[in-house]
């Protein structure tokens, strides 16, 4: 009996500390659940949109033209969501209504005529519900995103300024901010978040938001540590977009940082994935920005983004990290670890290893 009541125990603690995870990767994700919500549908809803997580931020249908929705006078959530799948602008309808209920924003859909597009991740699309005709638009900056990404989001946005018009903007910076003296580009500072800025708003603008906002995350404690590490901000960004492109669990993103910072110490190549990902630009076939898997002639790619050919940091950074990557260079684990590898169970965790053996035996067969 009473090893029976341990077994218990045990699968009551485990399942507890995987409720925790689901939970916090909800709120990592999407922000914090709305206050409505009692306990049981946090865990509910968290684990709905964690499962679903790249339907929710990634359109359907890339360069879809808008097309008119109506939602009418008390119209129910559930009828939007319906109507919303049966007119091709989502995938699953059930799947906006999770988001909505979970985010709070179910209450703030607004009846009126809208211009939607399935170009649009629910993330967007959601934000664009809360009103029929704002002079102000919620645009959305995701953590991870390249350039090319966030200009891709612009045609469904409700703003004026172009993709086109925004790349040329962003890949010329004019900025009066220290940490972009003699970049090429302003990657890796469009800071991931969520902005409300007029409707009318130019290319120039919408840098400088993004750019103000970054420098206004830079804190004294941040600054200190990317110090620490013997990086100036400039690098420590560039490092933090190959640990966001990694961390698929940002809780492992300081244990990540570890691995790179060991391996620049110690002059070894950082040999990562994401920085070949940047170098062979847009998929194609896969209609992404980030080709998973690589071939082994992907590895070969020539670029100086190229890790696996090039020694040390890749010449910039090739996304835009988030707060949490970004803390993770600044305050990284403290670790001998020198090789990471997927964990063969599809959770989105590593295996780290200390040796070049170690790492080998860990590999997936």
């Amino acid at each position: 009996m009473r090893q029976l009541l341990i077994g218990l125990l045990g699968v009551v603690i485990l399942a507890a500390l995987g409720i925790v995870a689901v939970v916090g990767t909800a709120e990592n994700q999407f922000g914090e659940p709305a206050r409505s919500l009692h306990p049981l549908q946090i865990v509910q809803y968290s684990a709905r949109l964690v499962w679903a997580d790249g339907l929710i931020t990634h359109a359907p249908r890339p360069g879809a033209a808008e097309q008119p929705f109506e939602i009418q006078p008390s119209e129910s959530v559930d009828s939007i969501c319906q109507r919303l799948e049966s007119d091709g602008l989502v995938l699953d309808g059930a799947l906006v209504r999770d988001y909505l209920i979970y985010t709070g924003k179910d209450t703030g859909v607004q009846a009126g005529r809208y211009r939607l597009s399935a170009s649009m991740s629910i993330v967007e699309l959601a934000g664009r519900l809360q009103d029929a005709t704002p002079s102000d638009v919620d645009f959305v900056v995701l953590a991870g995103w390249r350039i090319e990404e966030v200009a891709g989001a612009l045609p469904s946005s409700g703003l004026t300024v172009s993709a086109e018009e925004f790349i040329r903007t962003a890949s010329a910076p004019q900025s009066e901010f220290h940490f972009l003296e003699g970049a090429g580009t302003a990657e890796g500072f469009l800071y991931p978040d969520t902005y409300v800025v007029p409707r009318s708003i130019t290319a120039l603008e919408l840098l400088s938001v993004f750019l103000r906002n970054f420098n206004e995350h830079m804190s004294p404690e941040i600054q200190s540590g990317f110090a620490a590490q013997g990086l100036g901000t400039y690098d420590a960004v560039v490092l933090a977009s190959i640990v966001q492109r990694e961390a698929v669990r940002m809780e492992e993103a300081p244990l990540i940082a570890s691995v790179y910072l060991n391996r620049l110490r110690d002059g070894m190549k950082l040999d990562a994935d994401p920085t070949v990902q940047y170098a062979i630009g847009y998929n194609l076939s896969q209609v992404t920005w980030w080709t998973n898997p690589l071939s082994l002639e992907d590895l070969r790619t020539a670029s100086p983004y190229n890790t696996y050919l090039n020694g040390g940091l890749p010449p910039a950074p090739i996304a835009n990290p988030g707060a949490s990557a970004l803390m993770a260079v600044a305050s990284p684990e403290r670790s001998a670890y020198y090789f990471f590898n997927a964990r063969c169970d599809a959770s989105g965790f590593h295996t780290f290893s200390t040796t070049f053996e170690e790492h080998l035996a860990n590999l997936c067969r």
